[in-house]
């Protein structure tokens, strides 16, 4: 489905939304009589067009939106409000489920698609011999940071612009596109030159400046759940993306925190099917910060598969115990390669393919 957005500055959660599903055959004369209707009556649209048929979002204060006698339009077949808080993200806006283009990749199809790589990216070296390694096992994106949010201020911060020019040179050599994060809203300019999907990692998603920010650019946004937020919460990041214009959304499971300390984090993998039937948005799962354990990475990846996951995201690195970053939940190449070839069956008997 293609989406287009028309004057999305105003909008906010405080607005309502109405749905008007047009009448099968509707054609492009009839959608543009009734956009233009709405924005005579001061109002936003947005406009949907699907295989079958097209909707229109209509966004604006609620007392103009009851009286508004939308089912007098010419075409149109129904008016529905959208009830929940996230209203661009929710299925009450689009039943359909977004499929996401990055580059020849689809993200939300049949196909689950894998991105894997290094933690941060360290040297030119070691970041060829991932992506060639992962390339060859199976990944189609290739994972790495060259921003790196740590703990510790101590801790290495990655290699910024240079870490980021490896990451292109990888992408162009293996045609594999870059995943890489994007911590600050000066950064964006910078790392939508060389990143075809820009991370929002956990402790970012809810810097709403960010996400507004990034909501301007058309690159795909992965966006991380927080280490402690909720569901609900996640959407609602996900909506200051949207609501700015930008539909090219996945959802990142990354475990929370919780009273467990025998794994890093704790895998919500409920979290995977529940997304799904609240928001049309592809959901990919991260199996290494969610456990911090490479012991489990494996199973708990095939469990996101079963669960409905549309992608998988691994930390990956040709010597783990060197890694300056995250070496005690990164895969070696052998390893990753194991993984997945344990998924292969389990997405056929989901009736996903890799």
């Amino acid at each position: 489905m293609r989406s287009t957005i028309n004057d999305q500055s105003d909008y906010s959660s405080e607005n309502t939304i109405l749905i008007i599903v047009l009448k099968p055959g509707t054609g492009e004369a009839q959608v543009r009589h009734i956009v233009n209707k709405v924005h005579e009556l001061g109002l936003k649209t947005m406009v949907s067009q699907g295989v079958e048929r097209t909707i229109i979002g209509v966004i604006g204060e609620e007392d103009i939106l009851r009286i508004t006698p939308f089912e007098a339009f010419p075409g149109v077949e129904k008016v529905m409000p959208v009830l929940k808080p996230y209203k661009l993200v929710s299925r009450e806006f689009k039943p359909e489920t977004s499929v996401i283009r990055v580059g020849g990749l689809a993200i939300g199809g049949k196909t689950i698609q894998i991105a894997a790589g290094p933690c941060a990216v360290e040297n030119r070296t070691m970041l060829f011999d991932t992506a060639n390694a992962v390339k060859v096992a199976g990944a189609r994106l290739i994972r790495g940071g060259a921003f790196k949010p740590r703990t510790s201020p101590y801790s290495f911060q990655g290699l910024g612009e240079e870490g980021l020019k490896y990451l292109k040179e990888v992408s162009e050599a293996t045609g594999m596109p870059v995943v890489t994060e994007c911590m600050d809203p000066r950064d964006i300019p910078l790392v939508e030159r060389y990143a075809d999907v820009i991370q929002v990692g956990a402790r970012n998603m809810q810097n709403f400046t960010l996400l507004r920010e990034l909501g301007q650019t058309k690159k795909p946004i992965l966006l991380k759940r927080g280490l402690m937020s909720t569901v609900k919460e996640l959407l609602m990041s996900a909506e200051y993306i949207l609501a700015n214009g930008n539909f090219n959304v996945i959802l990142c499971e990354r475990g929370i925190r919780t009273f467990e300390d025998a794994t890093r984090n704790t895998l919500d993998l409920s979290m995977v099917p529940l997304v799904k039937r609240l928001s049309h948005l592809p959901v990919f799962v991260d199996p290494s910060h969610a456990t911090g354990v490479k012991e489990l990475i494996e199973p708990m990846a095939c469990a996101a598969i079963a669960a409905g996951a549309d992608g998988i995201i691994v930390e990956v690195h040709p010597n783990p115990e060197d890694a300056l970053s995250d070496g005690a939940q990164s895969l070696t190449p052998e390893e990753f390669s194991k993984m997945v070839a344990a998924l292969r069956p389990v997405a056929e008997a989901v009736g996903r393919a890799l």
